[in-house]
């Protein structure tokens, strides 16, 4: 769910040649919420928000009419039921979330190899080679909303443009349920009106900065001197700031940083009190750091721990490991061999979690014991594709079922 300013009076037709534009970038439409109502259409037409129930909770997802009344993601759900008091509020359902990204990142896949999942909710494709086979990209634009709709009752919105960046942008101002082709000729005139929160890559603090200095608009940061920038947000930033303002992105679709670290945490809606309810969700998350270790060929050397208690003191504890893994029972056995370290705070915990890092590709090689146990690997795989086909509730390991945590809060 995408907090990105957009320009109210921006043109819906920056013309028809899509040429040299061959960069789409998918973006699902209030994904969480969309997903309840695919798996409960009597949700369909009322005003919904996703998000924690208690007191800490804030808002994940929720529908068009709900934003409308100034309810974001992010927001805490105490301010959020104030601005929308007859919104249905509903917890979420994180595995159902998986399962529906997976196959929307599956029906993607079969329009172009060169496809690149950017979040749980969005992707970028590289249609270029695909022409010939499912036409040109506003036609696939069309042709994947159509299926997206169709086989998984999920709206979308698609941006078309010559780069990520552009297209990027081009989707946030074609949502609700819309494409938006930018021609690669129109690129500077439909950036220049944007407000310069509407680039990725510009935060709050940034964008204040920029601001007061009379930025305002991805125009306004295109044309400006050069030395000033770097003086407002750095050499490195202002150089990239101010390429992307003028629609110039070199990075080529599954081009990403390879990621330095993988973590799973909880702020709980009630401090955990027990050592029992903490390890039961550690064990929990240690599972689910080693299954996107897998989906993403990658072992781990390192496992971390974080603990933060009611006074928000927060404590990291590492552990690296004789050999990278990708296992959940190892990751779950090192963290809880961390946690049995600790003393469990007077007043509960109130956030946990699980990290795994030093992460090295399986395609580079890895080293492993010369007796390594295949089995709890074997047996954890052939889960992954249980759950990549009936959902990962589907099978999961019997110590990681349910939130036993939650149901024995006191």
């Amino acid at each position: 769910m995408s907090n990105a300013p957009r320009a109210s009076g921006i043109a819906k037709d920056w013309g028809s040649d899509d040429s040299a534009s061959p960069i789409l970038h998918v973006d699902m439409d209030s994904f969480f919420a969309s997903v309840e109502v695919a798996l409960d259409p009597r949700l369909r037409g009322v005003p919904l928000i996703v998000g924690g129930l208690g007191n800490r909770g804030v808002v994940t997802s929720c529908t068009y009419d709900v934003r409308a009344l100034g309810v974001r993601a992010g927001m805490p759900m105490s301010r959020a039921r104030a601005l929308a008091p007859n919104a249905t509020v509903l917890p979420g359902r994180r595995q159902d979330y998986a399962t529906y990204s997976h196959r929307v990142m599956e029906l993607l896949g079969r329009y172009t190899p060169r496809m690149e999942a950017a979040s749980i909710d969005e992707a970028y494709l590289d249609v270029s080679g695909a022409k010939r086979q499912f036409g040109s990209p506003m036609q696939i634009a069309v042709d994947l909303r159509e299926k997206i709709r169709t086989q998984l009752g999920l709206p979308a919105s698609v941006g078309i443009a010559a780069n990520k960046t552009v297209a990027k942008i081009a989707s946030a101002h074609a949502k609700p349920n819309g494409v938006l082709l930018i021609p690669a000729d129109a690129t500077e005139q439909f950036l220049a009106g944007l407000p310069i929160g509407a680039l990725p890559g510009i935060g709050r603090k940034s964008g204040e900065a920029l601001t007061a200095r009379g930025i305002d608009t991805l125009g306004d940061l295109a044309q400006w001197d050069f030395k000033d920038l770097e003086r407002i947000v750095g050499p490195t930033s202002a150089y990239s700031l101010q390429r992307r303002a003028r629609g110039e992105d070199t990075s080529r679709v599954g081009q990403r940083e390879s990621e330095k670290s993988i973590s799973t945490e909880e702020t709980f809606s009630r401090n955990l009190l027990s050592r029992v309810q903490v390890s039961a969700y550690l064990n929990q998350a240690a599972y689910q750091c080693a299954r996107r270790l897998r989906s993403s060929q990658l072992r781990a050397w390192t496992v971390h721990l974080k603990l933060r208690d009611a006074s928000f003191r927060t404590i990291t504890r590492s552990l690296t490991l004789f050999a990278p893994t990708d296992v959940g029972r190892e990751i779950s056995d090192a963290v809880l061999q961390l946690f049995d370290r600790e003393a469990l705070p007077a007043g509960g915990v109130r956030l946990a979690g699980v990290g795994v890092s030093s992460l090295v590709s399986l395609t580079s090689g890895v080293p492993v014991p010369l007796e390594e146990d295949t089995r709890p690997r074997e047996v954890e795989t052939a889960m992954d594709r249980v759950q990549e086909k009936f959902g990962i509730s589907a099978a999961q390991p019997a110590s990681s079922l349910g939130k036993p945590w939650e149901s024995s809060a006191r």
